[in-house]
């Protein structure tokens, strides 16, 4: 099939790469506009902007994609189907009736579960063992078009999101282009998502990184995974921002009250409300990440508290 693929950031780059190494031609990318990054906000074009630009590509960037010369576009280039992975933003009915097999969206979870922009973050969070990826006939409802194909993976008690992401971006690669494959040779029709199950997954702010000490080590352990690497899970230390990259949950709390430390020569532990958690990557104010015990043999810790 002729296909024009519509993506964004880094997660969706495996899926390119797969189209350009499938039987499918890509006729052209389409992205978000380039942004502000870095401390100089300088502007850069997205992930998949770069790639399609090295390999040859036409990239389109609508700053709306209701802008009447992107829909012009893109009806010019008549795809045969447009493969959408984390493109960010909603597409509206008259672009998904574009091509005759309209648009493919690869999302990362088992739907109907975890619908919404932060599908993995929000299943590692809720402590599930399993999510997955699907492949899904677009529709304007936000993640609620028929399934054509999933998998599974299991999410195991150290995965951060960012890490089970990565994974599932490579295995929903396959997933995606086996889709596409399966829609051109007539093998593959879409089913319609079950009416039990739905859970909504919304982007993650900093906000959300913010531990509480109150809370049981496994529910914090699960939340800087979750939060890990974006936004980011984050505690105050002297009334700043201390970030804490990883973490492992223990059952005991050795006497620490929420927030109070206990440091040794192998391990720095924190006081939560059931339990404690071992501190094995933080970054302080205006430093760097660092382990967390080379943190501790610079500073006095025993009259610190997190989250103070």
């Amino acid at each position: 099939m002729d296909v024009v693929f519509a993506g964004t950031p880094e997660t969706a780059l495996p899926s390119l790469e797969a189209l350009l190494a499938s039987r499918h031609r890509v006729l052209a990318v389409v992205t978000r506009p380039d942004a502000p990054v870095g401390r100089g906000r300088t502007l850069r074009p997205s992930p998949v902007a770069e790639a399609a630009l090295a390999a040859g590509l036409e990239v389109l960037r609508p700053a709306r994609v209701r802008e009447p010369d992107f829909a012009d576009r893109l009806t010019a280039l008549a795809p045969d189907c447009v493969p959408i992975v984390a493109y960010g933003a909603l597409i509206p009915a008259s672009l998904i009736a574009v091509p005759r097999h309209g648009w493919v969206n690869l999302h990362f979870s088992r739907l109907p579960a975890w619908r919404g922009a932060a599908p993995v973050q929000r299943a590692v969070w809720a402590g599930d063992p399993v999510t997955g990826a699907t492949t899904f006939a677009l529709v304007p409802e936000l993640d609620a078009g028929p399934v054509y194909a999933e998998l599974t993976e299991a999410i195991g008690p150290e995965d951060s999101a960012g890490a089970l992401l990565d994974r599932l971006a490579v295995r929903g690669a396959e997933l995606l282009v086996a889709t596409l494959d399966g829609i051109e040779d007539g093998t593959l029709t879409a089913r319609p998502q079950p009416a039990e199950g739905i859970s909504l997954a919304p982007k993650l702010i900093p906000e959300d990184g913010r531990l509480d000490w109150q809370r049981s080590a496994a529910e914090l352990d699960r939340q800087i995974r979750a939060c890990t690497p974006a936004p980011g899970a984050w505690t105050t230390l002297r009334g700043q921002r201390f970030k804490i990259g990883a973490a492992r949950p223990i059952s005991q709390n050795g006497g620490l009250t929420p927030g109070a430390l206990a440091v040794t020569r192998k391990s720095v532990r924190v006081g939560t409300g059931d339990g404690s958690l071992e501190l094995v990557t933080v970054q302080p104010p205006g430093k760097r990440a660092m382990p967390a015990v080379d943190w501790a043999r610079g500073v006095q810790t025993e009259q610190l508290v997190l989250g103070a």
